[in-house]
């Protein structure tokens, strides 16, 4: 199973070179770009860690890249995301979102979790990542 999340989800892994030129790509139109990491990638996990603060005023792609490598180094077994926020008056959006590094091995599981809610008649059907099963920071 491969998680799906962001722009270039569905094709293989970027290179580093690759990566660099989608960050140049960013800083191109004026947007912000930021780092995130997780070690829980459900699609309803919208709150990864932010790996140092937003580089706001940043002009070339290498320090990005500097920053994208430090995370790697320092978390090999999570997900680390790269986001591009677009500050323009009209917009104040995150424009692109790209899961940059997954974990070497393959992409957890998700399992359908069923509740029963109230006096036994009402079902509610959930889904629970198989990753969860273990402590944070200890997944894969």
């Amino acid at each position: 199973m491969r998680i799906h999340q962001g722009t270039f989800s569905f094709l293989p892994d970027l290179t580093d070179e690759q990566i660099e030129r989608q960050i140049d790509y960013i800083l191109r139109n004026g947007w912000s770009v930021s780092i995130e990491y997780t070690d829980d990638p459900h699609p309803y996990n919208n709150y990864w860690l932010m790996w140092g603060l937003p580089m706001f005023d940043l002009k070339d792609a290498a320090g990005a890249m500097f920053e994208f490598k430090k995370c790697r180094e320092a978390f090999p077994n999570h997900y680390i995301k790269i986001n591009g926020f677009d500050p323009s008056p009209m917009w104040q959006a995150q424009r692109v979102s790209f899961i940059a590094h997954r974990p070497t091995q393959d992409d957890p599981g998700f399992r359908l979790k069923r509740t029963l809610w109230s006096d036994g008649r009402v079902q509610k059907y959930g889904l629970e990542p198989y990753a969860t099963d273990k402590p944070a920071g200890e997944r894969y």
